[in-house]
């Protein structure tokens, strides 16, 4: 039996992202091996989860000092709480670890979703890639094992920072089990009614941002007769594609969805037509797995870990070349054998991204540290 602890702002306080990580892992491993004690380590809890596994027990700051600077707390004192919780491995879930776990004879790990801010610094401000920077070159130096969530990141661990290939394990991520199930038609109608969704159209998922690139998809859809869904929170890049699509008389066209749940998302992918993502850069692109497990053919970009997300069964664009996205869109939208060839394949694929795969390999993990 293992006591593991997690570093756990995120599970409580990201609803997207790495919130959606650490609340998948610590819920695949506590149903895979629940003979474990896992503690979550956070500064607060929050409204909005209030599903924390029986088995898991959440830890907050206990003195007063802790609970004024938590941050203070999250990277040097925490070790006190590790230790009369008697944590042998402590697991940070986004890039960073506390300080000292090695006098405290505690085991470590950390998790490493991309290195985008070193990638594209521009998309930083420089006093985040910094902290940024700090936080992670300090976790990869110090922690006992990496886990890279792609070979991509990987490889970018190494080139960054020099860190040797024998250290770092990829264990890829997994999605929330919203994707897995089937739906009754009747509860795809609800959701088809509540968004007004049409019969036919293109979906996208993410943040809407320039990294993500949904004007190229805009623009590789002004002659194709089919509409656009985009869900994903909104920044200044939305409105950019909202000035396109004014200038081009496509207002028509393109619907943007914000405040959707696990449930209702994993609805709206089972009723698209194509699930389309050319994104520049990604750590790994969890809703390309998200697409594939909803039966969702997929088109996504043909460099970095979007071949290593998409499997054999996607299509694969220049991100940055219009005509090739326009040309793959209408290519599986006029061939119905090739479309259900990319949802069998893509079923196929996808297996490898199961709780039960995901929870041993990060088992196996935890283990070999002892």
């Amino acid at each position: 039996m293992l006591n593991i602890g997690f570093d756990a702002k995120r599970y409580f306080l990201n609803r997207t992202g790495l919130g959606n990580y650490s609340r998948d892992l610590v819920r695949m491993l506590s149903s895979y091996y629940p003979d474990n004690n896992y503690f979550l380590y956070t500064p607060k809890t929050s409204k909005f989860l209030t599903n924390v596994p029986a088995n898991v027990k959440t830890v907050l700051p206990s003195t007063a000092i802790d609970r004024l600077v938590p941050n203070l707390w999250r990277s040097k004192r925490i070790n006190k709480d590790l230790i009369n919780n008697q944590v042998s491995i402590f697991h940070g879930l986004s890039g960073e670890i506390p300080q000292g776990l090695p006098k405290s004879k505690i085991k470590s790990l950390v998790t490493v979703h991309d290195l985008i801010f070193l990638r594209y610094p521009e998309l930083y401000k420089p006093i985040d890639r910094f902290i940024y920077y700090k936080k992670t070159k300090y976790a990869v130096n110090n922690a006992d094992c990496i886990i890279a969530i792609s070979q991509q990141t990987k490889k970018d661990i190494i080139h960054f920072f020099q860190i040797p290939e024998d250290k770092i394990q990829v264990i890829y991520q997994g999605c929330h089990p919203a994707f897995k199930k089937e739906y009754t038609a009747s509860q795809k109608a609800a959701v088809k009614s509540k968004f007004n969704l049409p019969d036919r159209f293109l979906l996208n998922v993410g943040t809407i941002e320039e990294r993500k690139n949904a004007l190229q998809i805009v623009k590789a859809i002004k002659d194709i007769d089919i509409p656009l869904i985009i869900v994903g929170r909104e920044t200044a890049y939305a409105e950019k594609i909202k000035g396109f699509l004014e200038q081009s008389q496509m207002k028509n066209r393109v619907y943007f969805l914000s405040s959707v749940n696990m449930e209702e998302l994993a609805i709206i992918y089972s009723l698209a037509t194509l699930f389309i993502y050319p994104s520049k850069f990604e750590g790994f692109g969890i809703p390309i797995i998200e697409a594939l497990f909803s039966g969702v053919p997929v088109i996504t970009s043909n460099s970095g870990v979007f071949p290593e997300a998409g499997g054999p069964g996607s299509l694969y664009v220049n991100p940055e070349d219009t005509d090739d996205i326009s040309n793959a869109i209408n290519k599986v939208l006029h061939d119905e054998a090739l479309r259900k060839e990319m949802i069998a394949k893509g079923k196929d694929f996808v297996e490898k991204f199961t709780d039960k795969v995901i929870a041993k390999d990060l088992m196996d993990c935890y283990l070999k540290l002892f």
